[in-house]
């Protein structure tokens, strides 16, 4: 055989070996039966297609003392034939007993349909009669009638987390006693748990937050301007939070709709609560919980009150005989056409019975953990947690380091992290014990509540004090670290309320300390003012740098303060007792409701209220999430659950409307979470950007408005008020036109007043520019004006002006006055025009691109830029030789801007001093835009600030 040949069969043999499991598939033998609907049609049906409603996991509800050991119990109704199918597999110890069964399916708190049968009318063989060595094997297919099933709404088969029960009752017929119940959670395919794909999207976010913050924290030279970065990065404490406050909202003792339970069952990993059903079992084990969590059933260790005969009679010595005949489920079968794999399993042992959402081992049951395996099982992963971030930084640096041995990274990239590496670990490992305090407060104090195992309950007590010890010592010492030198003052002060804007677009009430009010000499106009207790600490050594500035202090103490203002940096030491407050409300407050739920509430909202007042965070997304929609979405969660309280009695279906405008607002809150963070990932990429000279030119603007933006709100100053005339909005543009030319005939009367006016006046030049504060702001580190030639005016032996030549844009109408007419003058006094080349239209990026240019060569200002200490005086002994050349020249003319359109003027009419108001105008408008301009005309080179003269165009 040809080689050629060989390889055609091999690949013909290797795509057959692929093609195979789906050919089997599709050869898969189909069965089907004939069913009638509610709407009277008959119709062929597959037997393996999946029921409207169908059981999932099945529990005991006899509390483990049914007399029989099940494997499996599925019910199913299909709507398509209607038709309620019961299949079951059990074992019992029961030597010879007539029994009666009895089905109901409850939804919503209601009984929707009920039915009672004899087994041997059933054909169930082994129900008719138990024996003990004889396993139950029971398959039921009951036809039901329209008015039977006339209590399930329509909406139960497409509703998420239809919340319903099927439950089995078999009796003895002897002696009319109860002798098994079991029960099973109703389902119809749709639900609001995904733990595998939400929690996957949400931890893989996590992660991204994560290396977006350490990345700010890590990149630079300059401790303060990285702690200004890691300032206004997004707050990994805050994700984390978020997702914290939103699971262990499950935690109050109230009987939760089941739409709630599976909803928080998406963020059960943030507080550590992940199950591995190896690692479950082991924590059953060390807990104390012993037994077969493939069956349900306690197979006759009850004892039933029967006055004497029961026991007798139905109960044997065949229990441990029957147990060994009892297998587990077997495996689904795909190739069976009879077999389906929608079915539940037998709950697992310390879970409660399917179909009970009440307090925190209901919301703990959708993640398939026992109430009393949460705290080691939380505790667990949350030491993994701190360890691996430790092990994080470790290997970032292994590997930053490895990238430099090959020569794929350059040797002195990162060379603050590489060096100070031991530091960063230290401070990842703080900063991942601060992020876990509340989660381990709460699951610890709720084992106390619970009680349970000793052994669970000693390291739950252990934990509690390393953690609550350890969190207390590092915020003291934090404190003390900065105010060990000082004194702190105390007494009252007043807080002013005056209308201002929240979140800076919302008009509002903002509060401002009266002595704020007073030292800055801030324009507010109060509407009630309150008096507080203040603690303030006044630092004896006043040269001392401020909390921010000071690198020692940012090195050791950065992770716990550099998110918050210069004047909030002690806000840790306010949140961490919430934290701990609100934890002991949660989980220790388990066996009181009312003080759980109304104590929560109060707390949540005085809290609020301060982090309002206080406003600690520097950066504007931290301020949005941690501040505002996290602290109303607490809010609204604890108000809402009142209705859950047992007192009010609510319909199933009002308490499940309830639940989903719970879903509905912390559904808003992760998506607004969601945004928050990838604004702060893209943030995270600009700031890492600011040593390029080139960045995406559609985002060049964000990133100056950015790190302007960090740079104003560093120094934590008040900002001062805009005037009224500003926040005035813009008059609707009215039709209007220019007129550049006119011309006329001369006339005596217009000679002789030229002769008078023109006698003494002497132009020297013209210039393009807005006022003197404009040419100092051109000056300064911020921006340099751009820098032309401009020539002097050639003067005629009569002392006027021939000409006035001004840089013109091009595409500009320029009329050029004609001179085709012996008798004809000009009103403008342009005879010429000419306008710079590199103008543009107002507010351009390509404008404010240029003038950066002519600074330093780079987009940004030296001090956006973390550029070692060489490249910033090169760009100051540059900007200093622009200031220098600027002064010494007296015909280099900054050209500040320049009108869209040719502006003309008559230099001997319409000359004004421009007012105070629009020289501060033009100041602010000339920052980072090019400003309308005004003509100014010097009369007098020698005095030129105290007769210049101002002309606008037309």
């Amino acid at each position: 055989m040809a080689p050629s040949h060989r390889i055609f069969t091999l690949l013909f043999l290797f795509l057959g070996i692929l093609v195979l499991p789906s050919a089997a598939d599709q050869t898969k033998e189909k069965a089907y039966v004939l069913g009638t609907g509610t709407d009277g049609k008959t119709r062929q049906l597959a037997v393996d297609r999946r029921p409207a409603l169908y059981t999932g996991d099945f529990g005991d509800c006899l509390g483990g003392e049914s007399l029989f050991n099940v494997t499996k119990f599925d019910g199913a109704y299909f709507a398509d034939n209607m038709t309620i199918v019961l299949h079951l597999d059990a074992t019992s110890n029961i030597r010879n007993e007539s029994t009666m069964m009895y089905i109901s399916v409850d939804a919503y708190g209601e009984n929707r349909l009920s039915m009672t049968f004899n087994p041997c009318n059933a054909m169930i063989s082994s129900l008719c009669p138990l024996v003990a060595n004889k396993p139950v094997g029971a398959y039921i297919m009951i036809p039901v009638a329209p008015r039977d099933v006339s209590g399930i709404p329509d909406i139960a088969y497409a509703i998420p987390d239809f919340e319903g029960t099927l439950k089995l009752r078999i009796f003895s017929n002897s002696s009319m006693t109860e002798i098994g119940c079991f029960q099973a959670v109703m389902r119809n395919g749709n639900s609001f748990a995904h733990p595998d794909a939400v929690a996957s999207a949400l931890g893989a976010t996590t992660i991204l937050a994560i290396i977006a913050s350490f990345a700010t924290a890590a990149y630079g030279v300059s401790v303060t301007h990285m702690r200004m970065h890691y300032a206004h990065s997004f707050s990994v404490f805050i994700i984390l939070e978020t997702f914290q406050a939103i699971f262990f909202s499950g935690a109050l003792s109230l009987d939760w709709p089941s739409v709630l339970t599976a909803w928080w069952s998406n963020f059960a990993w943030s507080a550590g609560m992940i199950y591995t059903k190896k690692f479950v079992n082991s924590v059953d084990s060390f807990v104390g919980f012993q037994g077969n969590s493939s069956q349900v059933g306690g197979a006759g260790p009850a004892v039933l009150d029967t006055n004497g005969g029961l026991i007798s009679q139905i109960y044997g010595k065949a229990a441990e005989k029957a147990a060994e005949t009892l297998t587990k489920r077997h495996a689904y079968n795909a190739s069976n056409p009879y077999d389906y794999n929608w079915a539940g399993d037998p709950v697992q042992l310390g879970l409660p019975i399917p179909g009970s959402w009440f307090g925190f081992s209901g919301t703990l049951s959708m993640v398939k953990i026992p109430a009393a395996d949460a705290v080691l099982v939380g505790l667990t992963w949350i030491v993994i947690a701190i360890v691996l971030a430790g092990v994080a930084v470790v290997a970032l640096k292994g590997f930053l380091e490895l990238l430099a041995l090959t020569k794929m990274m350059n040797a002195d990239s990162l060379p603050y992290f590489r060096s100070h590496w031991i530091g960063f670990t230290v401070l990842a490992l703080q900063r991942t014990f601060l992020v876990s305090f509340f989660a381990v407060m709460t699951l610890t104090m709720y084992q106390f509540t619970y009680g349970g195992s000793g052994d669970a309950t000693v390291i739950a007590g252990v934990s509690f004090a390393v953690f609550l010890i350890g969190v207390t010592v590092l915020v003291a010492l934090g404190i003390h670290s900065r105010t060990k030198s000082g004194r702190f003052e105390c007494g009252t002060e007043e807080l002013i309320f005056h209308r201002g804007k929240m979140l800076g677009c919302l008009p509002g009430l903002t509060p401002t300390w009266a002595r704020t009010v007073k030292k800055n000499e801030l324009e507010v106009q109060p509407v009630f003012t309150i008096s507080l207790f203040r603690i303030r600490h006044v630092d004896d050594d006043l040269t001392r740098p401020t909390v921010h500035e000071d690198q020692a202090f940012v090195k050791s103490w950065g992770w716990m303060t550099a998110r918050y203002r210069r004047t909030r940096w002690w806000f840790t030491a306010f949140y961490v007792p919430y934290l701990f407050v609100r934890a002991a409300f949660i989980g220790g407050g388990a066996q009181n409701v009312y003080a759980q739920i109304y104590g929560l509430l109060v707390l949540d909202i005085i809290s609020f209220a301060i982090m309002v007042i206080i406003n600690p965070f520097e950066g504007a997304r931290n301020t949005a999430m941690g501040i505002w929609i996290l602290s109303i979405c607490k809010i609204f969660t604890t108000g809402l659950s009142i209705a859950f309280l047992p007192e009010f009695a609510l319909n199933r279906i009002i308490v499940t409307a309830f639940g989903i405008i719970i879903i509905v607002i912390q559904g808003f809150t992760v998506v607004a979470l969601l945004i928050l963070v990838g604004l702060g990932i893209i943030s995270t990429w600009m700031s890492l950007s600011r040593n390029k000279e080139r960045f995406f030119d559609e985002l060049e603007w964000a990133r100056v408005r950015f790190f302007e933006n960090m740079e104003r709100r560093a120094p934590d100053m008040p900002q001062p008020k805009k005037s009224e005339k500003e926040q005035e909005p813009a008059g609707p543009v009215e039709p209007s036109f220019e007129v550049a030319q006119v011309w006329r005939m001369s006339k005596i009367v217009d000679e002789e007043a030229d002769m008078a006016g023109f006698q003494d006046q002497s132009y020297k030049d013209i210039r393009i520019s807005t006022s003197d504060e404009d040419a100092s702001i051109g000056e300064s580190e911020d921006t340099l004006p751009v820098l032309e030639e401009v020539p002097e005016s050639p003067i005629d032996k009569n002392g006027s002006t021939t000409s006035l030549d001004i840089p013109a844009p091009p595409g500009a109408a320029l009329h050029a006055p004609s001179s085709s007419h012996p008798g004809s003058r000009s009103v403008s006094a342009a005879s010429t025009a000419r306008y710079s080349t590199n103008s543009v239209p107002r507010n351009s990026r390509n404008s404010y691109r240029n003038s950066r240019a002519s600074l330093h060569g780079h987009h940004l200002d030296a001090r956006f830029t973390d550029r070692p200490d060489s490249y910033l005086s090169h760009s100051n002994n540059r900007l200093s030789s622009y200031s220098g050349g600027l002064n010494r020249s007296s015909s280099l003319r900054p050209v500040s801007s320049v009108p869209s359109r040719a502006s003309t003027f008559s230099p001997a009419t319409g000359l004004s001093t421009p007012s105070k108001d629009t020289l501060a105008k033009y100041a602010e408008q000339r920052r980072y835009s090019t400003p309308q301009p005004s003509a100014e005309i010097w009369t007098n080179k020698s005095n030129a600030a105290s007769k210049r003269h101002s002309v606008h165009p037309c």
